[in-house]
């Protein structure tokens, strides 16, 4: 089943959700600054690439300030914007019966959209 939802998802959107993290990934990238943002634009880009069988999970080792900081300056400049985009995406999909299984998709997108330092998609 995951297998055959990735690929329904690539077709329909994923791919070009996808692109845009990466896309934006790249750009603050440029800035030594945007370095750590953009590294987790592109843990974004992976997940929403192929949703269906990852999950987002917290390290054993735990998390720093550092990550709580990074997390705070992350939902301050957009993360707030795109865990809302996620999560009107997923209540859309799920007012019908078939689009349930890409809206949790979304859903779990937004949860790492909102915090994404200090978590590791496996």
């Amino acid at each position: 089943m995951g297998c055959l939802g990735n690929i329904l998802w690539i077709i329909f959107g994923g791919l070009f959700i996808a692109l845009e993290y990466f896309v934006a990934g790249i750009a603050m990238c440029i800035t030594i600054i945007g370095i750590p943002f953009g590294v987790q634009l592109f843990k974004l880009g992976l997940m929403a690439l192929l949703p269906f069988g990852a999950t987002a999970v917290e390290p054993s080792s735990g998390t720093g300030c550092l990550y709580s900081l990074f997390n705070i300056v992350w939902l301050i400049t957009g993360g707030l914007c795109i865990a809302l985009s996620h999560f009107i995406f997923g209540i859309l999909l799920c007012i019908t019966v078939i689009g349930i299984p890409f809206g949790m998709q979304h859903f779990k997108l937004m949860s790492l959209a909102l915090w994404p330092f200090g978590k590791a998609v496996v």
